[in-house]
């Protein structure tokens, strides 16, 4: 009988849960390998990770432009969580440290990064982005880099949500919003709604919210919506008699093909319109001669710029209540479920929550 030496054993792999994709409306629960930490990173036993709607683009289609589920991956990016078995301890970080985390690692050394562009690097890893997984699991393996120190009165909820915040604040800051203007929104979903709630503090004279969903309309006004509207015609037909007959700024944060050129549309002579949404097919078009006799601005929107720590800010200091508009917390098993329910508008879903 031969027997092997120890050297000779194959070793163990260590398991997990997680959520593993495997295309477009191809998404289980199962088991994956447990991250092995490299040099630079720390091991994040995850506590929460909200579903974006990037992720149920995912789930829709199977990509989102050259980002393409070609093979199983896990999905999830806007998550907080723990240090933990001491893969923090170089770097001062001891076990139960509770972080947030930017999905977003740019390179640092293309000429979009070096102009202080970071969120425009055309060589970024980004979190749960095929092919590099995500936090619907158990572990994450990150950069230390990239993670941001909770203050101690944070919940991981609260440091999930940072990430979509900060697509919102960066949304506004390209809006460049002065007060007293007039803003209309396409879409109340999660960025929308954010929007609404930094619009509110940033000196906005009045937020028209455009949704065709009643119970999201319902949810704008109560989070500080001046008017709503089921669609871009009512809203217009409602400013057809002031002076401008449209909005200063529009900021579009749908899904919808349509949804730029309703903002075009719902948008004044002159004004200035922010494309944040990523539409469903990755296609949108724009009437020509619409945006051009209105000189208008256009500017899209792509992930956030180095916003983390005013973030965190605003919701330490309760400017901002990023639970406003979680609706349902479910464990990571039900992520299917997650997705169904986001897809479907079910049972007035806003934002879902992820629990490991």
């Amino acid at each position: 009988m031969t027997t092997s030496s120890p050297d000779s054993r194959t070793s163990v792999n260590v398991m997990m849960p997680a959520a593993i994709m495997r295309g477009a409306h191809h998404i289980e629960f199962g088991q994956i390998e447990k991250p092995t930490v490299k040099s630079g990173e720390v091991l994040i036993r995850v506590l929460a990770n909200s579903v974006c709607g990037s992720d149920l683009h995912y789930w829709h289609e199977g990509k989102i432009g050259s980002a393409v589920v070609s093979a199983p991956f896990t999905p999830g990016h806007e998550f907080a969580g723990v240090v933990v078995e001491g893969t923090g301890k170089p770097h001062g970080l001891p076990d139960g440290t509770l972080v947030a985390v930017d999905p977003a690692q740019p390179c640092h050394h293309c000429y979009w990064c070096h102009q202080g562009n970071h969120h425009l690097c055309p060589n970024m890893v980004f979190v749960g982005a095929p092919p590099c997984p995500g936090a619907m699991a158990q572990y994450i393996a990150v950069p230390v880099s990239t993670t941001f120190i909770m203050p101690p009165n944070f919940t991981a909820v609260q440091a999930a949500l940072l990430e979509p915040l900060g697509v919102a604040m960066h949304a506004l800051d390209l809006a460049k919003l002065r007060p007293g203007t007039h803003l209309a929104i396409l879409g109340a979903g999660t960025i929308g709604l954010y929007v609404q709630m930094l619009a509110r503090i940033s000196g906005a004279m009045s937020i028209a919210m455009i949704e065709p969903q009643a119970y999201r309309r319902e949810k704008a006004l109560e989070l500080g919506a001046t008017s709503v509207f089921p669609d871009t015609e009512s809203y217009l037909a409602s400013v057809k008699d002031t002076p401008t007959r449209g909005a200063d700024v529009v900021i579009e944060a749908t899904t919808s093909p349509h949804g730029p050129r309703h903002a075009t549309e719902a948008v004044r002579i002159g004004g200035k319109v922010v494309l944040v949404g990523i539409p469903d097919g990755d296609e949108f078009t724009l009437t020509g001669s619409q945006v051009r006799r209105k000189g208008l601005t256009i500017k899209l929107s792509r992930r956030m710029g180095n916003i983390y720590p005013r973030a965190i800010e605003f919701v330490q200091r309760g400017l901002i209540d990023v639970n406003a508009i979680v609706t349902h917390t479910l464990p990571l098993s039900q992520v299917r479920e997650a997705l169904e329910m986001l897809a479907g508008y079910r049972d007035e879903v806003i934002k879902v929550v992820l629990e490991p």
